[in-house]
């Protein structure tokens, strides 16, 4: 004779219970990502927004220019992240965004006071050298801020990077020498450099 009785379910597995205690510990962490988050959310809102100003093709260094018609991007990407590797739309867009991060980020907390023993100028994206070195430093941080680069990521970027491009860019020789020294007396103008030697060339 079979049974017909019901069966019983099987038990649950015990509720999980959180001490008062550890219950303050998650929310504070939790408050701290939230404002983490949002801290970060702000920053990338504004890297993403008010796109600077590019110069014309014509107004662009010849290297950028040649650089960009001597390699051709091929139909997956450049071949290079290098700015000064780029050219034409894609040169046109990194400027922008870097534009952004220099005017939004670099700036507003690493620019101090404009003296002749620490120059700056507001048009650095005509200068070839400025483009270079902010673009390196621009990439740098991208990488060392990202949380693969772990806990010491940013103050590598600091001591290995940002400080040598502010001390290169900002020098009283460096490529902005001839121009503004002090917010009241703006000036701008491009340094030359050496004409290139011409070598086994005879006349």
């Amino acid at each position: 004779m079979s049974d017909t009785s019901p069966t019983a379910p099987a038990p649950g597995p015990e509720p999980f219970r959180v001490s008062d205690e550890d219950l303050d510990d998650l929310a504070s962490a939790l408050a701290k990502t939230i404002a983490e988050v949002r801290r970060h959310s702000v920053i990338l809102d504004r890297l993403g927004s008010e796109p600077y100003p590019v110069p014309p093709a014509d107004q662009r260094t010849d290297g950028a220019a040649e650089a960009g018609a001597a390699s051709p991007e091929k139909a997956d990407g450049p071949t290079s992240v290098f700015i000064l590797a780029l050219g034409g739309e894609a040169y046109a867009v990194e400027l922008a965004a870097l534009s952004n991060w220099v005017n939004h980020l670099l700036l507003p907390v690493y620019g101090r006071e404009i003296s002749t023993t620490r120059p700056w100028c507001a048009l650095w994206h005509e200068h070839p050298e400025a483009v270079a070195r902010l673009h390196a430093l621009w990439l740098a941080w991208q990488q060392l801020t990202d949380t693969e680069a772990g806990l010491a990521g940013p103050s590598t970027w600091h001591r290995d990077h940002l400080d040598q491009a502010l001390v290169h860019l900002r020098a009283p020789d460096g490529p902005f020498a001839a121009c503004t020294t002090s917010p009241t007396r703006r000036n701008h103008r491009v340094l030359t450099t050496p004409a290139p030697q011409l070598s086994g060339v005879t006349a």
